[in-house]
């Protein structure tokens, strides 16, 4: 199940960030220079939107969208828990936020996707716009855009 997110649920979505970047073999240095980028925020539920995927009353994944303009949303976060991962619900969290999105008459949905994770994306109809380089040297992200035909 599918609900908006509360404060309360901070630390559990940051380790889930945290555990689910480490997933895909980045070495524990890299991960915890990423761990404030990974960390969720009183500020991020004062201005995005964030969605958490409940089994059993337990978040095992989530996603945020944060609206920049009338016509563009980024998906700034989705991230399952390891132990949930390849089950098809990081497919359900982007659905719902491709949906969400619709509903809101946002015609365009940008993610700078992970390299692990562009596959998925690309799978889901995103489109890589651009290369853009990490704070890792000579590690590039795929910047990915998603277009919502019927409110272009």
């Amino acid at each position: 199940m599918i609900v908006k997110a509360h404060i309360s649920d901070a630390n559990k979505l940051t380790e889930i960030a945290i555990k689910s970047k480490a997933f895909w073999g980045y070495s524990n240095t890299q991960i915890e220079s990423w761990r404030d980028d990974l960390t969720i925020t009183q500020k991020m539920f004062d201005e995005w939107t964030i969605y958490k995927y409940l089994i059993n009353k337990d978040i095992v994944g989530f996603y945020i969208l944060n609206r920049v303009n009338i016509r563009t949303s980024i998906l700034e976060f989705l991230f399952i828990s390891p132990k949930f991962i390849k089950q098809g619900l990081g497919k359900k969290l982007l659905l719902h936020a491709i949906e969400k999105c619709k509903k809101e008459s946002c015609a365009i949905i940008n993610v700078l996707s992970d390299p692990n994770a562009e596959a998925f994306y690309a799978k889901h109809g995103f489109k890589i716009i651009a290369q853009i380089e990490s704070s890792v040297p000579g590690r590039f992200l795929p910047e990915m855009e998603f277009e919502i035909e019927e409110n272009m």
